[in-house]
């Protein structure tokens, strides 16, 4: 717990990139594995649920401090944090756990199970045994929101460095559905399990706002544009027999589309298509409310699917024929998606349906003039898109 404490008060007290990525390479190389795995969990949004709620965590440290509650949530209304306001409350002490960071985290996934009495003495004596900083990270730990500027990025940057294994590669490992209780370090950066990796989605290239005058992007032909739609980011894989569709943050979803399974009738295996969820009826793009009504749904009825159809709209493809093509120009790839989809509804129209197949392609315009472009993305609200999106032509991702 020492290390870990020291390492997130290193990281949250610089705005360097340089001296985060240090401390974290430097953690990787000397902290055990069962930490570092644990590292990579909570940094990646993936600790373990949480033992405690925070109404009874306010109680016991004021009960522990010896302050009425009004106090200490009006010191909560200034400190602004949970965790930061319940470790400056407690008594002071010189205290230091010797316990490490997984230790404390199993004790914590043990505890979910217990009496709220037992939950209390455990919290109340740990609080006790840790300094200041310690506290709030154990603190953090349990409430969750880390906000200490490290991106998952910058972390995978660190643990390239660290091990010696290339930064994509690590990047779509850390990818998928694993947590700390799954997993084991060994297994999630240095096994390539082909059963876990089948699932595993590429990471996310998301669009950013161009920040100088579009012009300053040279020459307008050599770029494609094309409506950037307000769905659900996702990515569709087709692998061994099996279809998993992922959201942008990294949610299995395939369960709360299954119009999505005819892709397994026509698509071919090793597939990997970046597009977009959208709810799509009768020939139109439907509002994202109405796609809002699906989601958060464990179960869809068979009036919703009626009612919110939803159909992929393609950007990308990632995967074919089982090569990672991402290395490919952004033209090449788009030539073997407009191919791939064309293909797939040819197929699709010849098998007995009652329904639309639900993967289209996002349509591709080439302008001549940064004006055309202009005046086509102010036709985006017409559209129902969020506006245009900018593709150099010849470039790999």
């Amino acid at each position: 717990m020492k290390q870990f404490a020291e390492l997130i008060r290193t990281i949250d007290g610089t705005n360097k990139t340089t001296l985060k990525v240090a401390a974290l390479t430097e953690y990787f190389k000397t902290a055990k594995d069962e930490d570092k795995l644990w590292t990579i969990a909570i940094l990646s949004h993936r600790r373990p649920k949480r033992p405690v709620n925070t109404t009874l965590m306010r109680e016991w440290a004021t009960e522990i401090s010896g302050i009425p509650l009004w106090l200490f949530e009006e010191s909560y209304h200034i400190v602004g944090d949970l965790a930061e306001t319940i470790a400056l409350i407690l008594p002071t002490t010189n205290e230091s756990s010797e316990k490490s960071l997984s230790q404390i985290i199993q004790e914590l996934i043990e505890l979910r199970k217990k009496e709220d009495s037992e939950k209390k003495a455990y919290l109340q004596e740990n609080w006790l045994k840790l300094n200041y900083y310690e506290r709030f990270v154990f603190n953090k730990i349990m409430t969750g929101g880390f906000r200490i500027g490290v991106s998952q990025k910058l972390m995978t940057r660190a643990l390239s460095q660290a091990t010696d294994i290339d930064q994509d590669v690590l990047a779509h490992k850390l990818m998928g559905s694993w947590t700390g209780e799954n997993t084991t370090f060994k297994e999630l950066v240095y096994e390539d399990n082909e059963v876990a990796m089948r699932g595993k989605p590429y990471p996310f290239y998301l669009a950013y706002a161009v920040e100088n005058e579009v012009s300053d992007l040279g020459d307008v032909t050599q770029w494609s544009a094309e409506h950037k739609w307000d769905g659900i980011r996702s990515q569709t894989i087709i692998r061994a027999g099996e279809i998993f569709v992922w959201s942008r943050g990294e949610e299995l979803v395939t369960d709360k589309y299954p119009e999505f399974q005819k892709f397994l009738d026509v698509i071919p295996d090793g597939t990997v298509i970046d597009g977009e969820i959208l709810p799509y009826k009768n020939g139109q793009i439907l509002n994202f409310n109405d796609l809002q009504t699906r989601i958060g749904r464990k179960t869809v009825g068979k009036k919703l699917l009626l009612d919110v159809p939803v159909v992929i709209v393609a950007y990308d493809l990632l995967e074919w024929q089982g090569k990672d093509i991402r290395e490919l120009p952004f033209q090449e790839r788009r030539a073997l998606l407009d191919k791939l989809v064309l293909d797939s509804n040819e197929k699709a129209n010849l098998i007995k349906s009652d329904s639309m197949f639900p993967l289209l392609i996002s349509e591709t315009m080439s302008f001549t003039t940064w004006e055309n472009i202009a005046k086509e993305r102010e036709r985006s609200a017409d559209r129902k898109s969020e506006g245009l999106s900018l593709n150099a032509k010849t470039v790999h991702i």
